[in-house]
């Protein structure tokens, strides 16, 4: 856990009896406190600093193929940002390959917490393990996202990265935080609003 704010949820959880990830029921008691907390992504990132120090969950890099499947935060600044209609300075993303000076991820801030909720319950179907702790992560390839009906959420998501317009430290959620993070209000689009964000994302569905 790199930041504070997962801690407090997660223990009011525990106190309640809820297991993230482990049923439906627990999956939305997470979803609903994270998405009546106010947060912001400077505060996520400056305490998972004091938090983590140097260590390789706050790394300038994503590990390579270790890091397929995983899910991170990160502040971030694109190459072509006056040409683009809007994008998300701070984006949530489950890496889903390497390319050349950069990688592939789903950011999952471009769907409407509704359909955010329906991505990650699919995704959930092809987790490496049902323990949730550390090591677990999603097995993801585009192959596997195309080639069913109940991946369909993930079109609007897909985004290019380049390493060298990366703003921050990469912050590693745990699969225990999954659910908290998805919902959790740090999208920050640039150049529009979200209401017009997830309407395109909705019409390109």
């Amino acid at each position: 856990m790199v930041a504070y704010i997962f801690d407090k949820i997660l223990t009011q959880g525990v106190r309640a009896g809820q297991i993230p990830a482990r049923t439906d029921a627990s999956r939305s008691w997470f979803r609903d406190k994270a998405a009546g907390t106010k947060i912001t992504p400077n505060r996520i990132v400056a305490t998972a600093a004091q938090r983590e120090g140097g260590s390789a969950a706050l790394s300038r890099m994503i590990p390579g193929q270790n890091g397929i499947g995983r899910m991170y935060m990160f502040f971030y600044d694109p190459k072509h940002k006056q040409t683009l209609p809007y994008y998300d300075r701070f984006p949530l993303i489950f890496k889903v390959k390497d390319v050349e000076g950069g990688f592939i991820g789903l950011n999952l801030h471009y769907l409407p917490p509704v359909l955010r909720a329906k991505l990650m319950d699919a995704l959930y179907s092809i987790a490496s393990d049902t323990r949730y702790d550390e090591n677990t992560k999603i097995k993801l390839s585009y192959d596997i996202l195309k080639a069913s009906a109940k991946y369909k959420w993930f079109k609007p998501t897909l985004k290019k990265y380049l390493n060298n317009h990366v703003r921050s430290r990469f912050i590693l959620v745990d699969s225990v935080e999954w659910d908290m993070a998805l919902f959790l209000p740090t999208e920050r689009f640039a150049k529009s609003n979200k209401q017009r964000v997830w309407k395109d994302s909705r019409a390109l569905i």
